[in-house]
C-alpha cells in the first residue's frame, strides 16, 4: 500500500491513489487537474521517505471533483445574568479532491486505475412518464 502525507490548507492529510478527500478550498475549477508539491512523507512497499521538511521530487496529482460547503458550526456566546447572547454560524468552503497518482522523480508509484474510478450509477433520479411506464 502506497500513501503520502501532504500539506494543504494548513493541515496534514494522509492520501492514497484512487480515493477522494475534502480539503480547504482550492482556486482550481471543477474537473481541473491539480499538482501538490508539499509532500511531507512517502511510503511505498515498506520503504518510508521522510522529507526535511518536504520530500524532494515527490508530487501528488489529483482532480477537483466539486466545490461544496462543510457542516455548519454554531458559536454561541452568553454572559450569565446580563441577558447578552450571540449566536453565529459558520460553514467552511471545501473542495473534494480525487487523488489520481503519487509520483516520485517523475515515476508514478501509485495511480488510480480505470476500474476503480468513481462511477455514477445509471439511475434516473426523476423518472419521466415514459421511463416509469417501462418499469
Amino acid at each position: 500500500m502506497t500513501y503520502a502525507i501532504i500539506e494543504t490548507g494548513g493541515k496534514q492529510i494522509k492520501v492514497e491513489a484512487g480515493r477522494f478527500y475534502d480539503i480547504e478550498l482550492l482556486t482550481a475549477e471543477q474537473d481541473e487537474k491539480v499538482t501538490i508539491d508539499a509532500v511531507l512523507l512517502l511510503q511505498h512497499e515498506g520503504e518510508v521517505t521522510i522529507g526535511q521538511p518536504r520530500v524532494a521530487g515527490a508530487t501528488v496529482e489529483g482532480t477537483v471533483l466539486r466545490h461544496l460547503r462543510g457542516r455548519k458550526v454554531l458559536v454561541y456566546k452568553m454572559k450569565p445574568k446580563k441577558k447578552t447572547r450571540k449566536k453565529r454560524g459558520h460553514r467552511q468552503e471545501i473542495t473534494r479532491l480525487l487523488i489520481n497518482s503519487i509520483n516520485l522523480n517523475g515515476t508514478a508509484l501509485a495511480y488510480e486505475e480505470a476500474a476503480t474510478a468513481v462511477e455514477t450509477p445509471d439511475v434516473d433520479v426523476f423518472p419521466t412518464e415514459e421511463t416509469a411506464a417501462e418499469e
